[in-house]
């Protein structure tokens, strides 16, 4: 489905014209489709219809409790790299047995928190977190369920920020490592090895090197079921890119076609051959689910020409959507009001309200004259946008607004000033 649209020369989510929501909400705020979210949660859990596959969808990409709690519905487990990102995804009520906890740097606390819930595996990234993880259990006489995360130094075109599949980077071990791993967790009487797992990077828009990865956990998982270590699953982690780049008016009006695989395509060639050895699988999509179902809208304040440069001062800015700034990332940006077909356009640079020269939404881009008032539609960015807002310059975090339908919710209210004081208090 395309969830934006243009009706009445007006952009519409769903059946709810964005400026309505605008009217009643302010600005800037996201919105997000709930039947697009759906629509591909769905795809995940039914691309390949086997019981022995778990979608668990990455926490990190929006962590809004409604959001989890759709995806919940929708079959999905969770793939956690935080205490915060377990607490929202418990709170969410996604079992404990479809929860994975990922990432380099788990601290004592949320392992002892990840064994309190009885999550489905601890992802280990390294010797010593393996060593703490062992303790800790001991301690509390529990059997800790291992996956270790293993990096097959595959390269894969995306942003360099984005690439974690690399040797050279801090994610994961190296093979020999895993298999020593997870030979010493077989040992040990408080852990018990269940997976292997790689995540090669974000925003990839290649099915090839997701295969690659696969093949190459499938040999690791081979070699080490010889050595007497069955493993229960394969996870071939998440990153499948979203179209950011290429959307034009046109083209949400006109076409639905895609640049990036499908979510079928993707999750059918990557399973295929973990499925074919006899192992369950585990995938962990975040961007492909969320990212194009929101939007952020936000309202021009003013406008100005200055160096050649036509500036468009809206109330959104890096500490709303940091990815431009951070990964130099394009958005498409869409006017919420359509120009007629022959009405000529304006190069407009989108920036906000924050004291840093980085702080822009978008560069040049071809759009009706703009007004103070005007609004304006940032796509694709229902991933990884809340989710790495700030309160920087001590400006507010915008609202979210889940639209179902003809009707919209307010899923998170707009911080108040008052927010800024939290947990903060004077010296005595």
């Amino acid at each position: 489905m395309v969830a934006f649209h243009y009706q009445d020369n007006q952009l519409w989510c769903e059946d709810v014209p964005l400026a309505e929501i605008a009217t009643a909400v302010g600005t800037p705020i996201y919105i997000y489709s709930q039947a697009e979210l759906q629509e591909r949660a769905a795809a995940f859990v039914t691309a390949v219809p086997s019981a022995d596959t778990l979608a668990c969808y990455a926490v990190k990409a929006n962590n809004n409790p409604a959001i989890l709690g759709l995806l919940r519905q929708a079959g999905l487990g969770a793939d956690v790299t935080s205490g915060g990102e377990l607490f929202l995804a418990l709170h969410a009520g996604i079992s404990p047995d479809k929860i994975i906890f990922s990432g380099v740097g788990k601290r004592r606390d949320e392992i002892e928190m990840a064994l309190d819930a009885g999550i489905r595996a601890l992802h280990v990234e390294s010797a010593m977190e393996l060593e703490a993880i062992a303790a800790i259990a001991g301690e509390r006489q529990q059997v800790a369920p291992i996956g270790v995360r293993v990096n097959p130094d595959i390269h894969a075109e995306t942003h360099p920020y984005m690439t974690t599949g690399e040797k050279w980077h801090k994610f994961g071990v190296a093979p020999e490592t895993a298999v020593t791993l997870l030979h010493t967790a077989r040992e040990h009487p408080s852990l018990h090895p269940v997976g292997l797992a790689a995540h090669i990077g974000s925003q990839i828009t290649a099915v090839p090197p997701f295969v690659q990865s696969a093949h190459f956990l499938v040999q690791m998982a081979e070699e080490l079921s010889s050595s007497g270590i069955r493993l229960a699953y394969v996870d071939v982690g998440g990153g499948l890119g979203i179209d950011y780049g290429d959307w034009e008016i046109k083209r949400l009006r006109d076409s639905q076609q895609h640049q990036s695989p499908s979510i079928v395509e993707w999750v059918t060639a990557v399973t295929q051959p973990i499925l074919a050895a006899g192992y369950g699988v585990v995938m962990e999509p975040g961007r492909s689910i969320v990212g194009p179902t929101g939007c952020l809208l936000t309202r021009v304040t003013y406008t100005k020409s200055q160096g050649g440069t036509q500036f468009a001062i809206v109330d959104a800015g890096m500490s709303d959507l940091i990815r431009p700034t951070l990964y130099d990332a394009y958005h498409p940006v869409l006017p919420v009001t359509q120009a007629a077909a022959e009405a000529s356009t304006t190069p407009y640079t989108i920036v906000g309200p924050i004291c840093e020269t980085g702080d822009w939404l978008a560069k040049e881009r071809g759009l009706p004259p703009l007004q103070p008032g005007n609004l304006v539609a940032v796509m694709q960015a229902g991933a990884y946008g809340y989710a790495m807002a700030s309160n920087y310059n001590g400006r507010l975090k915008p609202a979210e607004i889940l639209v179902n339908g003809n009707r919209f919710t307010l899923i998170r209210k707009r911080q108040d000033y008052t927010h800024l004081l939290d947990g903060c208090q004077a010296p005595e």
